[in-house]
C-alpha cells in the first residue's frame, strides 16, 4: 500500500497514538465506573478512544485519497508562543494585566511570519479592553491591571 496523503498519514498516526496513550493512562490510573456511575476514567477513556478512533479513519484516508506533502516543521513560532506564555504567567502578578498582557501579544505576534505594528497594536487593545471588562468588572476576579508599585 502506497501513502497518498502523507500529511493525513502522520495526522492520523499522531491522533492514534495520543488518544491510545490517555485510554491507557486513564484506565491504568483511575477506576472506570459505568455509564449510571461514572468514574474518574470514564470521560478521558470515552475521548482517548473517540481520539484514536479518528486517527485510525484519517489513518486509513491517508492511503485512500491524494493530499498535499509534510511541509516543513517551523520552531520560531512554537518557541516564541511558549515563551510568551510562561511570560504572560510569570510576569502577571509583578506587572498587572495590562503589562502581561502586553508581553503576550507582542511575543507572540513575533512568531508569525510577518509582523505588522498597527495590526498588533490594534489586537492588544482589542484584548486588553475585552479581558478588564470580562474578567475584572464582569468575573470580579481579582487580577492587578498593573505594577503595585504605581499604586493601583
Amino acid at each position: 500500500m502506497k501513502i497518498k496523503s502523507p500529511r493525513d498519514f502522520w495526522a492520523g498516526l499522531m491522533f492514534l497514538g495520543v488518544g491510545l496513550f490517555f485510554t491507557v493512562w486513564a484506565l491504568v490510573n483511575y477506576q472506570m465506573g459505568t455509564a449510571v456511575r461514572m468514574g474518574p476514567a470514564y470521560f478521558p477513556t470515552m475521548l482517548g478512544g473517540l481520539l484514536a478512533f479518528l486517527g485510525v479513519l484519517t489513518l486509513l484516508e491517508s492511503f485512500a485519497m491524494d493530499g498535499p506533502p509534510v511541509v516543513r516543521f517551523k520552531f520560531r513560532p512554537l518557541i516564541l508562543i511558549s515563551v510568551a506564555c510562561v511570560a504572560y504567567g510569570y510576569l502577571m502578578k509583578p506587572l498587572g494585566l495590562v503589562l502581561a498582557t502586553a508581553a503576550l501579544v507582542f511575543i507572540s505576534a513575533l512568531g508569525g511570519h510577518e509582523f505588522k505594528w498597527k495590526e498588533v497594536v490594534i489586537l492588544y487593545v482589542v484584548l486588553i479592553v475585552f479581558s478588564v471588562l470580562v474578567f475584572v468588572k464582569g468575573l470580579t476576579l481579582p487580577f492587578p491591571l498593573w505594577p503595585a508599585v504605581l499604586g493601583y
